[in-house]
């Protein structure tokens, strides 16, 4: 390596190169990347930590609901799953039930009970999706953003370069310096966030899964309660 880029470089570090000559326009992309890659990694923790209880309140709310007998005594234990996308689609099927069986003293509209426990995945499956988005938009728009904040350096080394008449590492250092930061800045915040989103999507779908065949563990449930 030539010696006086190694010097420069003992003397000078690169956040410094950044820092000390960087443009509002080049601080407002990287602040952008870090508040996306800040606002992602937060709903990762988040939904990381809401799945992987709902997932252990799923399989324990599932082993009650098969030994019980009879719905009343599973709403009765119902209550400590709470955290169970389960326990809000049997909530919605059990009291479609209650109204049914409070007005006929039986199941009377089969049709009606599947479509109320579809009404209860479906909005436990909106839940499960929320801010879902932001990973996507996160994962979509990063990297292009770090090729703007991208360009803008590479466009300041060769105005640097320009008016410096010089070809050395102190002309064009900053620019490329951004430029390399900027790009950084966007995978870093982009990879993460479309890891995530897919990995989630595919637990998202699992769940929905799930909920089906409650749903229908549920109707078999009804019709040995209350007959046909």
């Amino acid at each position: 390596m030539d010696p006086t880029i190694l010097a420069l470089f003992l003397q000078t570090s690169v956040w410094e190169m950044v820092v000390g000559r960087a443009t509002p326009l080049t601080f407002a992309v990287f602040l952008i990347l870090l508040l996306f890659s800040v606002f992602s990694w937060t709903i990762i923790f988040a939904k990381w930590g809401s799945f992987r209880r709902a997932r252990r309140a799923d399989a324990r709310f599932l082993r009650a609901f098969r030994k019980a007998n009879a719905l009343d005594a599973v709403m009765v234990a119902s209550e400590q799953f709470r955290p169970s996308p389960l326990v809000a689609v049997f909530d919605f099927g059990y009291e479609e039930v209650a109204r049914q069986v409070k007005s006929r003293g039986t199941i009377n509209n089969k049709i009606a009970l599947e479509r109320t426990l579809q009404l209860g995945t479906s909005e436990e499956i909106t839940k499960l999706e929320r801010n879902m988005g932001w990973l996507a938009t996160t994962a979509s728009v990063s990297p292009f953003i770090g090729l703007f904040g991208t360009v803008i350096g590479i466009i300041r080394a060769f105005d640097q370069l320009g008016q410096q008449g010089s070809s050395s590492l102190r002309a064009v250092g900053p620019g490329i310096s951004e430029a390399l930061i900027a790009t950084a800045l966007g995978l870093a915040a982009a990879i993460p966030a479309a890891i995530f989103y897919n990995y989630f999507g595919h637990r998202i779908k699992e769940m929905g899964s799930r909920m089906d065949d409650f749903s229908l563990e549920f109707l078999n449930m009804t019709e040995r309660t209350y007959g046909e």
